[in-house]
């Protein structure tokens, strides 16, 4: 299916299209930057899918990983001084650059549409509360076509059909991974999964039998 790019008519943001790809080019590495393109083509696939809007995805899969290769310490003093989840920060870094890039495209480039915005925060963790935008970017940085773990060809069979039970998968997947890897879970990671991940009430067993 291909894909016609967007053009940036809202003004969402202070960059265009063409400026924004510019922009991330030069604040990531080669390989993350290719990363952050095959996310936007695999998201504006979704926005065909899903009748998505089209500019609000393609700015949220081009900035979603803009604080990625942050340093650090600069997004340890963002996370405290912008008030942002102290609690991230007794976690590894790698759940810091969805939240701490969306205050920098905000700070930077004045872009202040809430579902953009969420969609770059929520990318890694997820959230309960989702709308279409941030649940297309939240797919597509899990499914798009370089990754190839394990699993990640059910997901994308999902994606073509129903966007909740692909993010109940990834959910799931996400959870069950990091307790094999008895790595410390961020609670809102939990939260993600009991909202999208677990089975629909009438589904579940009892609850108090573990």
């Amino acid at each position: 299916m291909k894909t016609n790019k967007p053009i940036y008519s809202q003004n969402y943001l202070d960059l265009s299209r063409a400026e924004l790809i510019e922009l991330m080019e030069k604040t990531l590495s080669k390989r993350r930057f290719k990363h952050v393109l095959r996310v936007e083509k695999t998201a504006l696939k979704l926005a065909d899918i899903y009748n998505a809007d089209k500019e609000k995805v393609s700015i949220a899969a081009l900035a979603h990983d803009y604080a990625k290769e942050k340093p650090d310490e600069e997004m340890r003093d963002l996370i405290i001084s912008e008030n942002l989840d102290l609690e991230m920060l007794q976690f590894g870094s790698n759940i810091w650059h969805g939240p701490v890039g969306a205050v920098l495209m905000k700070n930077e480039y004045h872009l202040d549409d809430e579902e953009i915005l969420d969609a770059i925060k929520y990318h890694t963790i997820g959230s309960p509360r989702m709308d279409i935008v941030a649940q297309i970017i939240y797919i597509a940085d899990f499914i798009e076509p370089n990754r190839s773990f394990n699993g990640v060809e059910e997901a994308r069979q999902l994606s073509k059909t129903d966007l909740e039970s692909t993010i109940a998968y990834i959910s799931r997947y996400t959870l069950k991974n990091l307790i094999k890897r008895k790595a410390k879970i961020y609670p809102k990671a939990i939260e993600t999964y009991n909202a999208w991940g677990v089975k629909n009430k009438e589904e579940q067993d009892d609850p108090f039998v573990y």
